[in-house]
């Protein structure tokens, strides 16, 4: 057995069946993991009355395990994940990763070392971009002002464009990674950790530029740390 254990904690269902594969291919082989989600167990009537989008609210969206997506009010999301978190460290985790790329402010774990994807990836692409323009692919278009202020170290503004990882075709992703070319983006980074390594292939064929996933990102970190 692994002397680490790690747990992951999805806003959406767990096990994710589009994420889960990307840790597995980096991680060391033999470490233990625990997945859990925030709506683990809910259907939708459940969801909807629990995560509710209030007006001028900032959103976040994720998979559920049929494959289907649902958008969640950010604040009773940010509420649900400190309680998981705390479920996480009971079951014995000593290393917590959060895959969502969404900010949620003041996040700790009494004991486990706890990953925060949000605190992560904008360091890394302001070191990897420099002076260089940005593009940040999002799922939905209200993130590109919601979610805009973790970009704020960048040397240069960066642009936006949206395709959602869930319910986008394989045209509208195309076109939305065009789109942050036509702004003049260098490198794109692929701002949610619902896209796939597929996703990732489409935006690099349709543009030719350098493209970084997130949850790959995420998942070399976390090798190091186990």
């Amino acid at each position: 057995m692994s002397a680490t254990l790690l747990g992951t904690l999805t806003i959406g269902q767990a096990p994710r069946a589009d994420i889960t594969p990307i840790l597995l291919e980096h991680l060391p082989a033999g470490v233990e993991c625990v997945h859990m989600g925030v709506l683990d167990g809910l259907d939708r009537d459940t969801i909807a009355r629990y995560f509710p989008v209030a007006p001028g609210e900032a959103v976040l969206t994720t998979r559920l395990l049929d494959g289907g997506a649902v958008i969640l009010g950010k604040n009773a999301v940010r509420a649900a994940v400190i309680d998981k978190l705390s479920r996480l460290e009971a079951r014995g985790c000593s290393i917590i990763a959060l895959l969502c790329t969404g900010e949620f402010h003041g996040l700790s774990c009494d004991r486990a070392w706890l990953v925060e994807p949000d605190l992560l990836v904008p360091p890394v692409l302001t070191a990897l971009a420099g002076p260089r323009r940005a593009g940040i692919l999002v799922p939905l278009a209200e993130q590109m002002t919601s979610e805009g202020a973790k970009w704020r170290s960048l040397q240069q503004p960066p642009c936006y464009a949206a395709a959602s990882p869930y319910n986008s075709t394989e045209q509208q992703l195309g076109a939305a990674a065009l789109e942050l070319k036509a702004q003049r983006a260098e490198v794109i980074v692929m701002d949610c950790m619902g896209y796939t390594e597929q996703h990732r292939r489409i935006v690099r064929e349709a543009t030719g530029l350098p493209v970084i996933l997130s949850n790959a990102l995420l998942a070399r970190l976390l090798a190091a740390l186990v």
